[in-house]
């Protein structure tokens, strides 16, 4: 599997250094104060950028945590839609999510972020917002992968398909939240995807 390709020029990378930085500073200020303590104002002043600095690298507040989930929506389609012909739907769709598990952040700031959303009802609103966009982007990829011509309403098998495995997606999820990390998402996704398939 193609791994996402890293930045290539001296941009990129202040860019993206600036970014890590913005994020690290608001992750540890929502974990010391609690997120709807913290400003968007304390975290430019901490992380040593102005305010509309910070707002040209994040769109809101909420974005600080839930990140590029347009990127990540887009991430995950040509994934999906570049593993090989014969792989089920099903395996192409994890495969998909396997891709974009580690795409921007370690396991341990994943751990934090995917906390930070599912115990904060804005954050959590805005992350099934975005992933129903995905959702929608993604019946096509698996339509054409069920040989089925795409046609004016979404086939319901593919839309079946699709809102299955999100589901199993973010049930191991929050599993693994409640669990401090300490099991295997991927394993909690298989567990309750092969009791879901019978």
């Amino acid at each position: 599997m193609d791994t996402p390709r890293q930045p290539t020029t001296l941009w990129d990378r202040s860019r993206q250094a600036v970014v890590a930085g913005i994020v690290d500073t608001a992750l540890a200020l929502f974990a010391e104060h609690g997120y709807e303590s913290v400003t968007v104002g304390q975290i430019a002043k901490q992380a040593g950028v102005s305010q509309r600095s910070l707002f040209r690298y994040f769109g809101t507040k909420e974005d600080l945590v839930c990140g590029d989930q347009d990127g990540l929506g887009q991430l995950l389609v040509s994934s999906v839609e570049a593993q090989p012909a014969d792989l089920s739907p099903w395996d192409a769709l994890r495969a998909g999510f396997a891709a974009i598990s580690s795409a921007k952040h370690t396991s341990e700031q994943v751990l934090e972020i995917t906390t930070l959303i599912f115990d904060n009802p804005p954050l959590r609103s805005r992350y099934h917002e975005k992933r129903l966009k995905w959702q929608a982007a993604l019946v096509p990829v698996i339509e054409a992968r069920l040989g089925i011509e795409s046609g004016p309403t979404p086939d319901p098998r593919a839309v079946g398909i699709i809102a299955t495995v999100f589901a199993c997606v973010d049930a191991a999820s929050e599993l693994w939240v409640r669990q401090a990390g300490k099991a295997d998402p991927f394993a909690l996704y298989d567990e309750m995807l092969a009791a879901v398939r019978g």
